[in-house]
C-alpha cells in the first residue's frame, strides 16, 4: 500500500507531466517514464500484439511486462507470448487469479463466463492486476483512442485512482494505421489469430471477430458488454 504522501507526490507528477507528454512520441512517453519511476515501473500486454512490448524493449530494457494468464487464452495467444518473451529483452510475469478455472467452476457450479462475465472479468483479470500493481508506481498499457468509443479520451498521462498508480498510456494517439505501418517497418510477428480476422483478442469463450466498424465488437458478444474493467473510463 502506497501511503498517503506518496499518492500526493505521484498526483502531483500527473498534474505537473500530463500536458506536456500529450503531445510527445511514444518512444518520448516510454523514455520518460523509464527515468522517472525506474523498477517502480512497469507495463502489461494482451499479446493481441506485440508493438507496446517492442517499444518498452527498446526504450526501457529488462522492464516487467505483465499478462494476464486468465486460463482461458486461446492457444494462438499463449504460443504468441512464448515467442515474446523469449524475443525482446523484457521480463513477462505471468499473473493468475486466485483460483483455477477447474476450482472456479466448482464453486459457482456454472461458467461464470457466460452467467456473469463481469464477475468473471473481474476475479480473473481486475483483481489479479490490482494486487501486482500494489508493487509499483506506474504501468505503461498499449490502448489507444482508435480502440473503441468508450476509449476515445484515452489521455497519455493519467492518475488510475482504482488501482493507485500512474497510467501511462504512450499509443494512445496511435491510429490502426499507424499500428500496421508500426508492424511492417520493423517486420514484426503477429498473433496469428489477426491473420484470422481478429481485431481485439481476450479469452476465447468472449471473443469472436468483429461484426462492425468497432475494433472491439467482436468481444462479449450478444451483449453490450465491450471492457473487461481494466480501463476504466
Amino acid at each position: 500500500m502506497k501511503t498517503p504522501s506518496e499518492i500526493s507526490r505521484l498526483r502531483s507528477l500527473v498534474a505537473q507531466r500530463a500536458r506536456d507528454l500529450e503531445g510527445a512520441s511514444a518512444e518520448a512517453v516510454i523514455s520518460w517514464a523509464q527515468e522517472t519511476f525506474g523498477a517502480r515501473l512497469c507495463a502489461t500486454s494482451s499479446m493481441g500484439d506485440v508493438v507496446i512490448v517492442h517499444q518498452v524493449s527498446r526504450y526501457a530494457p529488462g522492464l516487467d511486462v505483465l499478462f494476464l494468464d486468465t486460463g482461458y487464452h486461446f492457444a494462438e495467444t499463449l504460443a504468441f507470448r512464448e515467442l515474446v518473451s523469449s524475443s525482446y529483452d523484457v521480463n513477462v510475469v505471468d499473473l493468475r487469479p486466485e483460483r483455477s478455472v477447474e476450482e472456479q467452476l466448482q464453486l459457482w457450479d456454472r461458467d461464470l463466463f457466460d452467467s456473469d462475465p463481469d464477475g468473471c472479468c473481474r476475479l480473473r483479470k481486475v483483481l489479479p492486476l490490482r494486487r501486482a500493481l500494489t508493487g509499483y508506481d506506474a504501468w505503461v498499457t498499449g490502448i489507444r483512442r482508435a480502440d473503441s468509443p468508450r476509449r476515445a479520451e484515452t489521455p497519455v498521462l493519467a492518475w488510475d485512482e482504482v488501482n493507485q498508480v500512474v497510467k501511462v498510456a504512450p499509443l494512445a494517439t496511435w491510429t490502426r494505421e499507424m499500428v500496421e505501418g508500426y508492424l511492417e517497418d520493423h517486420a514484426l510477428p503477429r498473433n496469428r489469430l489477426t491473420e484470422l480476422g481478429y481485431t481485439s483478442i481476450g479469452c476465447q469463450p468472449c471473443t469472436s471477430l468483429p461484426t462492425g466498424l468497432d475494433p472491439r465488437s467482436g468481444r462479449w458478444p450478444g451483449l453490450q458488454k465491450t471492457e473487461c474493467g481494466l480501463h476504466r473510463t
